[in-house]
């Protein structure tokens, strides 16, 4: 088996704004292997700033694992605990060489075309005008689930945003998320909880920073407004801290983001101790290309899941892959009439 990499910038439309900063490319880094004439591909979706993998040394361990491919898959996870992206770049190139078709790496109605995956449409930080045209053509488009960024503009233009929102559709017509990024500061968090929670919001991700565990569990405790957690799950390996993450905690949701967590096997750990905790979950990609995100929405699709998941992001940027992934009246389908094209 011979192994290489390749790094690859996906451009964004427009520039999208986090929290964190505004966004107008995205990294990203395959794997590809070849043995008796068959390819596999996986993709490595690090995000600068975030990953716990952003690492001066990154492109070495991409190297070291391509050239030592011949460790198998198993120790090589192993051997690559703390670089998750490439675990789960790892785990699709494996997958994908098991298969006739590179690309359909868990056969099912979804693949064949006649199920789909329901998904949030994602709303980017902006001017409250940019913010509003965003929403009225989610919901224009079918969406019946939205998130919303926030934390970026200030909170009062933001609540009357979402009082907009809740003035045209109830929350029985359209579901809203928002996600802070970690944006409100402790001492001000609970309160601006109460306020969201009067526009009977689904829930709110990671409404303070991470690692402020105690913190973070008085809010899970006290909150009017389900709390879910996300960048809290980035960086914990161990399957015992985990586990004393989510019993210190008690949140009502996480997110399981793959390329962040350990690919499908860090995030299967995560599903198994929610579960036994009866604590809510849903799946979401992480700025990958195509290729990443079919991976993730194929394995998705065999949780049945039947919460929207977050999942709609392939069309962000300019120099995406063709794909058969189509996101149609508020889900993501897979159009076997419509080829991939790699230009790698």
């Amino acid at each position: 088996m011979k192994a290489t990499y390749k790094k690859h910038i996906l451009n964004f439309k427009r520039p999208s704004g986090t929290s964190r900063g505004v966004l107008t490319q995205k990294e990203t880094w395959f794997i590809i292997l070849d043995q008796d004439g068959k390819t596999g591909i996986g993709e490595c979706g690090i995000l600068r700033g975030l990953s716990i993998d952003d690492r001066p040394d990154y492109k070495e361990k991409l190297k070291w694992t391509c050239n030592n491919i011949h460790l198998g898959l198993d120790n090589l996870l192993n051997e690559l605990v703390e670089f998750p992206s490439i675990q789960f770049g790892l785990e699709m190139a494996f997958k994908s060489l098991e298969n006739n078709n590179p690309f359909e790496l868990f056969p099912s109605a979804f693949t064949e075309g006649k199920e789909s995956i329901p998904i949030n449409g994602l709303i980017w930080m902006g001017t409250p005008e940019f913010m509003s045209a965003q929403i009225k053509d989610k919901i224009n488009q079918g969406f019946s689930c939205i998130k919303l960024k926030i934390g970026a503009i200030d909170f009062e233009t933001e609540m009357s945003l979402l009082k907009s929102i809740r003035k045209e559709f109830f929350a029985s017509d359209i579901e809203l998320r928002v996600d802070a990024n970690g944006a409100f500061k402790p001492e001000e968090a609970l309160e601006k909880l109460k306020k969201l929670s009067e526009l009977q919001l689904h829930s709110i991700e990671q409404p303070i920073k991470q690692g402020q565990i105690e913190n973070m569990a008085n809010l899970c405790e006290q909150t009017p407004l389900p709390i879910a957690l996300d960048e809290e799950l980035i960086g914990v390996f161990d399957v015992t801290e985990k586990a004393n993450l989510l019993q210190t905690i008690k949140p009502q949701y996480i997110i399981l983001k793959p390329s962040f967590i350990g690919g499908w096997s860090g995030t299967e750990q995560w599903i198994n101790l929610a579960n036994k905790q009866t604590i809510g979950w849903w799946i979401t990609s992480a700025l990958e290309s195509n290729i990443g995100l079919n991976a993730i929405a194929q394995w998705t699709f065999t949780l049945n899941n039947t919460m929207p998941q977050g999942l709609g992001t392939g069309a962000l940027f300019t120099n995406n892959f063709d794909s058969p992934l189509q996101v149609k009246n508020g889900t993501l389908r897979y159009d076997n009439n419509l080829a991939w094209n790699l230009n790698l």
